[in-house]
C-alpha cells in the first residue's frame, strides 16, 4: 500500500502528463518526498523504502526529461503535522523482539528531533519551488529536515545513520 501511494502512484501520474510536456518543451514535476527517502527512522523502513524509490525515481527523470525543457524538483519534508503517522498500523505480535525499539522511538515524537512543521508549510514549499525559474532538484522543508539531511550527509557512507542514539 506505501508503494501504491509513494511510488506507483506519482510513476503513474507522470506517465500520463510527460508526453504533452515533452512535446511543449517544458513542464515542471515537483514531487513530495520526506527525510526518509534519504535517511531511514527504525521500524518504519518499508515507508522509508518507498520514498528512495521515489527519489530514484525522479532523480532519474531529471535526467531524461531535462533536456526536454522538464525539470523536477523533490520536496523532503520531516514529519509533518498531518496526522498520518498516528494513522499508520503496527503489526507486533505477542513478545514481538521489536516492541522495546518502538516503545522507545514512539516518545520521540513531538521532541527537537522529530519536530513537525504544518502541511501548509510544506503547500508553502511546493508554491516556493514551482515558482522558481531555476529549482533545485532536492528541497529539504523546514528546520528540522535541513537539519537531519545535513547530518546524515556528514555521516559515514559505510554506517547506518540514525538520528538519535537509541537504546535498547
Amino acid at each position: 500500500a506505501l508503494f501504491q501511494l509513494n511510488t506507483f502512484g506519482p510513476l503513474r501520474l507522470v506517465q500520463g502528463v510527460l508526453p504533452a510536456m515533452r512535446e511543449r518543451g517544458a513542464g515542471r514535476l515537483v514531487f513530495v518526498s520526506s527525510v526518509q527517502g534519504r535517511l531511514v527512522v527504525p521500524i518504519i523502513g518499508p515507508y522509508a523504502a518507498s520514498k528512495w524509490a521515489l527519489e530514484a525515481f525522479a532523480e532519474t527523470l531529471a535526467v531524461e526529461a531535462g533536456h526536454f525543457g522538464v525539470k523536477v524538483s523533490i520536496l523532503q519534508p520531516g514529519s509533518v503535522s498531518s496526522g498520518g503517522a498516528g494513522r499508520a498500523k503496527s503489526f507486533f505480535g505477542e513478545n514481538d523482539p521489536y516492541t522495546p525499539l518502538f516503545e522507545q522511538f514512539g516518545p520521540l515524537r513531538g521532541t527537537s528531533v522529530f519536530e513537525t512543521i504544518t502541511p501548509e508549510e510544506v503547500a508553502a514549499a511546493v508554491a516556493d519551488t514551482i515558482e522558481q525559474p531555476d529549482p533545485p532538484l532536492r528541497v529539504p522543508v523546514g528546520a528540522p529536515a535541513r537539519t537531519a539531511l545535513e547530518a546524515r550527509k556528514a555521516a559515514p557512507e559505510d554506517a547506518p545513520f540514525v538520528p538519535v542514539t537509541l537504546d535498547w
